[in-house]
């Protein structure tokens, strides 16, 4: 497919009506209430590293239907007061792989916690946190039972993130009163939409953030994960319509416009992968029934001969700089 990514004005404009259920709220109130109903913290235990300058702790905690989903808990060492925290989410297909992989954040300062993606490792990286949960829907990740809401992949995914919030908070060393969450991609999209689903966030950082306007996203993407659930529906054609709604339940423009914290974004305006209409239906409607007197600061940055990738280590610079003028001092 040959993908022509509208002009930046455009882009500032587009603010899709994406199809919200009516009972959408109540969905994710019940969801997230069966998951609270167990301690969030299962086992913690130190995990060695070789890294002098970083302690860090292999982390299980509770998440969808009481699953053991796994993180790393990493810290700067030797430092003994509350730290801000920043919860990160990882990509599509990408596990937590090894403690020392991601260290940008606690060498800048923070308490970090790594959540592994539930059934998805393999692709990018190592994982060991099972998705026990089948039902009918197709061979990949974002296929896994797609036909219904309840036993929607994403619905599990979604809810692991929330509970990984409440996992750092519960963690010793960590400032439960400043905490941000971060992702790329896939991950970007878990961080817009447990923004809509925890309201006492301090920061939101996303980009070339996945789930968002994704009948938008089906529609003109021709890479996973997008594409995969094209794929699904060429096969199975007279799903369409069960698809769309299941797909709703989880959109994160939906959770993006109840997101009340301060939100960072990147996008990169040749991105075929999550293409830059998707993620500026999420930015143009973020916050927009937080029911906020004002709606929550936000700011785009966008890079406008990058694709997916964005703007890799000047994007981050901008994140590091952002952040600790909210959460770090």
């Amino acid at each position: 497919m040959s993908y022509s990514a509208p002009h930046l004005d455009e882009l500032e404009r587009y603010s899709p009506a994406v199809a919200e259920p009516e009972d959408f709220d109540q969905f994710w109130r019940d969801t997230l209430a069966g998951a609270a109903a167990r301690p969030v913290l299962v086992d913690v235990r130190p995990e060695p590293t070789d890294l002098p300058l970083l302690d860090s702790w292999d982390v299980t905690f509770a998440g969808f239907g009481g699953d053991p989903v796994r993180a790393w808990y990493t810290r700067p060492a030797g430092v003994r007061e509350p730290l801000p925290a920043v919860v990160e989410f990882a990509g599509y297909g990408r596990g937590r792989g090894l403690p020392h992989e991601r260290l940008t954040w606690p060498v800048a300062g923070y308490a970090h916690l790594l959540m592994d993606n539930r059934g998805q490792a393999g692709q990018y990286g190592a994982g060991d946190t099972a998705d026990p949960h089948g039902a009918p829907g197709g061979p990949w990740p974002a296929t896994w039972g797609i036909l219904d809401p309840r036993d929607y992949h994403y619905r599990r995914l979604i809810t692991d993130a929330v509970r990984a919030v409440e996992a750092v908070r519960a963690l010793p060393g960590v400032d439960a009163a400043r905490v941000a969450v971060v992702g790329n991609s896939q991950g970007g999209g878990l961080a817009l939409a447990v923004a809509g689903l925890v309201d006492d966030l301090t920061a939101v950082l996303t980009t070339a953030p996945f789930l968002c306007d994704m009948q938008q996203g089906v529609r003109i993407s021709d890479p996973a994960p997008y594409g995969e659930i094209a794929r699904y529906l060429a096969v199975h054609r007279e799903a369409e319509d069960a698809v769309w709604r299941t797909l709703s339940y989880v959109d994160a423009v939906n959770l993006a416009r109840r997101a009340t914290a301060p939100a960072h974004f990147g996008i990169g305006l040749r991105d075929t992968v999550c293409p830059p209409t998707t993620g500026f239906a999420a930015y143009n409607q973020y916050g927009a029934a937080s029911g906020l007197p004002v709606p929550p600061e936000r700011e785009m940055h966008v890079y406008p001969f990058n694709g997916h990738e964005g703007g890799e280590a000047v994007h981050v610079r901008r994140q590091l700089r952002w952040l600790g003028s909210r959460l770090h001092r």
